[in-house]
């Protein structure tokens, strides 16, 4: 049995719709034996008769009328999906799952989410804050479609692409103490005693931060520990307390203070993820484009080729 094919179904509807071979084959500007040919091996494939060709006017049979009925509804779910592609070909419509390691959501992510929805009104976006050990896992099962995070040792189904170079900082409110933008580098054994709000212990960050103290012999007293970087400035923002954040943190914020730390804290670079070798939709193409072009404007210091 031969296969049905969209051309099938298009040929009998004409036949149905104008009553005639003869004019159905005029409308689909094929020959009248090509649409009589082409009908019959849609009839031999579904196993019986769909037109009564006896009279002037060529009717549907009892089988065939409940064949067209299907039919009709099949050309327009297919003219549907077509539409939709193209829909989420050009970001009239879409969906963008997106996850972030915590800092991130303090000075790139609201920015770029922004700008994205103001492109791109049609898109559905979704943003998680979670660790990278969670973005790395739900882009492998196809839960995420990126996540912007760091780069370090190879995750397998996992490709970290170089975004910039992220260095940390003591951040305070502006009445803390601290002179903000252009502040000599504070001496770490300043910090060792001293109150702090720090990222939870199960983040990178933190991670990476508990390890520069232990590496410098001071032991800051940890009494607030937040798993968001927005709430840490809030936090420090009114109070006296200070935290480790990246400095890039405290752009367009006029009521924080950073000051370096000497010595620094290492760098990091920060990381575009996506699952190694996937599909990127339409919409992980435009917000991959928009990511880099926020991350120039911005001033952000671009990450070491290779």
């Amino acid at each position: 049995m031969a296969p049905v094919e969209l051309r099938h179904l298009r040929y009998l509807l004409a036949v149905v719709d104008h009553g005639t071979f003869t004019r159905a084959a005029e409308a689909l500007h094929v020959s009248q034996p090509t649409l009589s040919q082409q009908i019959r091996a849609l009839e031999r494939s579904v196993g019986q008769p769909l037109l009564d060709r006896s009279g002037r006017t060529v009717l549907p049979t009892d089988a065939g009328a409940v064949y067209v009925d299907h039919a009709r509804r099949a050309l327009r779910e297919i003219a549907a999906a077509d539409a939709a592609l193209r829909d989420v070909q050009d970001l009239s419509r879409g969906r963008l799952r997106l996850a972030v390691t915590p800092t991130f959501t303090a000075y790139l992510v609201g920015p770029l989410m922004a700008a994205l929805h103001a492109l791109h009104p049609g898109l559905d976006l979704t943003v998680r804050e979670t660790t990278q050990e969670h973005i790395g896992e739900g882009l492998i099962a196809g839960d995420l479609d990126a996540g912007i995070g760091f780069t370090g040792p190879a995750v397998p189904g996992v490709t970290a692409e170089p975004l910039f170079v992220e260095t940390l900082g003591v951040v305070t409110g502006a009445g803390a103490g601290s002179s903000g933008a252009g502040s000599a580098p504070l001496a770490v054994a300043a910090l060792d005693g001293r109150d702090l709000a720090l990222l939870a212990g199960d983040f990178a960050t933190r991670a990476r931060i508990d390890a520069y103290f232990t590496e410098q012999g001071v032991a800051p007293r940890v009494v607030v520990e937040a798993d968001s970087a927005l709430a840490l400035l809030e936090i420090v923002r009114g109070g006296a307390l200070a935290t480790v954040l990246p400095d890039a943190v405290t752009l367009d914020r006029p009521g924080l203070s950073q000051v370096p730390l000497r010595p620094p804290l290492p760098h990091r670079t920060a990381a575009l993820l996506t699952r190694s070798g996937g599909h990127r939709s339409a919409a992980v193409r435009a917000f991959v484009a928009l990511l880099r072009a926020q991350v120039t404007e911005r001033g952000l210091p671009p990450a070491a080729p290779g």
